[in-house]
């Protein structure tokens, strides 16, 4: 509640979740050895293991991340999209976007676990 205990306007509470969307959101680039169907395969399970929703959207090379509330944002979601065959190595790039403490520490946790897959 505001203050004085009234409630708060839509257009107050738009306003803060666009602001937690906002100071939470998660973008960044990635790359695997891995092909774009393994590494997204790969990520559908390391989300699904933690709790959230995910899978292969309609668009190809792209999976879909959902997850509950998170603070004032009632559903977070996230997405990573997969380029294959990028720069000189042909590499996999992963172009991952997302908001939601937890969700961004996630998908944080994420990039973490590619950068180990690339040392081995």
């Amino acid at each position: 509640m505001a203050e004085g205990n009234q409630p708060q306007s839509p257009a107050e509470r738009r306003k803060q979740m666009t602001a937690e969307m906002e100071r939470t959101a998660f973008q960044r680039k990635a790359v695997s050895r891995k092909s774009a169907r393994e590494t997204l395969e790969e990520a559908v399970e390391f989300f699904n293991e933690r709790g959230y929703k995910s899978g292969f959207s309609a668009r190809p090379n792209q999976i879909y991340i959902m997850g509950g509330k998170e603070g004032l944002i009632p559903r977070v979601n996230g997405d990573i999209r997969a380029q294959e065959n990028v720069g000189k190595g042909k590499v996999t790039m992963l172009t991952l976007n997302g908001f939601g403490e937890n969700l961004s520490q996630t998908m944080g946790e994420y990039v973490e676990f590619l950068r180990t897959q690339r040392q081995r």
